[in-house]
């Protein structure tokens, strides 16, 4: 029997890059073999079974996160300091991975939230332009040419058994509103709970970061 492990790794490997505007470029680190020991690694130790989860989508993947590692919201740092795992990537740090590493922490650790949650994201694939990161939503025809890429990658992780009663979105304005209409249109999940951005909060309220770490846990614990 395939595990949540297998599913999600064959997922990435197949992943088909769409055709997108001149001047943008698509970050595709599961294209590298060398990322993808790590994402394997990754995904073998923490989803080597066929327990029910839940879908936590970001955004999309950014340089110094996923786009390095493969791993949503995971950056060299926290891949070595908290999953130990090791990796041939620049010791480098992110601050959305602190943030949501944090929050692991809080919630239990590696094993635990992991064994409850699948971070991913509205595009796996992440974009820049000008050397700087691009989200799908800021520019239109980027957003209007990924969006079936979107739903095709959405419709194929809930195919692998996560949960529908529940997921959540994290980036509580833009993000939130293309998913959400996506769900109205294609009835992806019973409802979609939204998250203030880790980048939001450790740019402009790291005072209240333990605040914000409460606010998550308060709707990620209940729900099992």
């Amino acid at each position: 029997m395939e595990t949540f492990a297998s599913k999600i790794i064959d997922f990435y490997r197949s992943l088909q890059i769409p055709l997108v505007p001149k001047a943008i470029e698509v970050l595709y680190p599961q294209q590298s073999e060398e990322v993808m020991d790590v994402v394997e690694n990754f995904f073998d130790k923490f989803y080597n079974d066929n327990s029910q989860r839940r879908l936590i989508f970001g955004i999309n993947p950014g340089r110094f996160g996923g786009g390095t590692t493969g791993i949503n919201f995971t950056a060299p740092k926290q891949l070595s300091e908290f999953c130990h795992i090791t990796h041939p990537f620049k010791p480098q740090s992110e601050l959305s991975a602190e943030f949501i590493y944090d929050l692991i922490l809080a919630y239990g650790g590696v094993s635990k939230f992991y064994s409850d949650y699948f971070v991913t994201a509205v595009s796996p694939l992440g974009f820049v332009r000008n050397g700087v990161n691009l989200n799908y939503y800021d520019d239109k025809k980027l957003q209007q040419v990924i969006t079936p890429f979107i739903i095709d990658s959405i419709r194929k992780q809930i195919s692998f058994g996560f949960k529908t009663d529940y997921c959540f979105c994290i980036g509580g304005d833009k993000n939130l509103k293309f998913l959400s209409s996506l769900n109205d249109d294609h009835n992806f999940f019973a409802r979609i709970i939204p998250l203030a951005h880790p980048r939001f909060i450790m740019q402009y309220r790291r005072k209240q970061k333990q605040k914000f770490i409460e606010e998550y846990l308060s709707v990620l614990k209940p729900v099992f």
